[in-house]
């Protein structure tokens, strides 16, 4: 049995391999990015907390304005709900769930590398009146799915960025 398990362990694999499959490596970010300081109302909220993180995995050292060889600015990181339906008692049946973050980034210098960028992410969600102890926690799990996209495609569009040889 564990013979059989290590062919299909194996003949797996293989495949992925073979198809070109790799695994995400870091990304590579502009040199100016190297001492970044990220301006935020919240730097703590979900997004905030999830930029930070993997732009820090991917070297960039967080300081203040005065060693700063890069400004992030995110002055728009917001979270809404919208009704879409509302059922015959009167109550919600459907909302959307739309997070909406801008960004741009500076040099030191403070000329743009990347100019105001838009990015946004809804969810529909189906209310269930029977189950609201799981909506509440099923909107917390959305924002935070939500948040986690948006931080991924923020590095992607900093990525983007022609990068400077030093």
């Amino acid at each position: 049995m564990s013979l059989r398990l290590l062919a299909g362990f194996l003949s797996v694999v293989l495949l992925a391999a073979g198809c070109g499959f790799q695994l995400r490596t870091g990304v590579e970010l502009p040199s100016q990015m190297a001492k970044t300081q990220m301006l935020i109302d919240n730097e703590y909220s979900t997004l905030g907390r999830k930029v930070r993180a993997m732009l820090e995995q991917n070297g960039v050292q967080f300081v203040g304005a005065e060693e700063a060889t890069a400004v992030l600015e995110i002055p728009v990181n917001n979270v809404a709900t919208d009704v879409l339906t509302i059922g015959d008692n009167a109550r919600v049946r459907e909302y959307r769930i739309s997070y909406t973050v801008r960004f741009r980034l500076l040099d030191a210098q403070g000329q743009e590398l990347i100019g105001w960028q838009n990015l946004r992410q809804a969810r529909e969600v189906s209310f269930d009146e029977q189950r609201i102890l799981a909506g509440s926690r099923e909107q917390e799990y959305l924002e935070n799915e939500l948040a986690e996209t948006l931080s991924r495609l923020l590095i992607a569009r900093l990525e983007a960025v022609p990068v400077s040889s030093g």
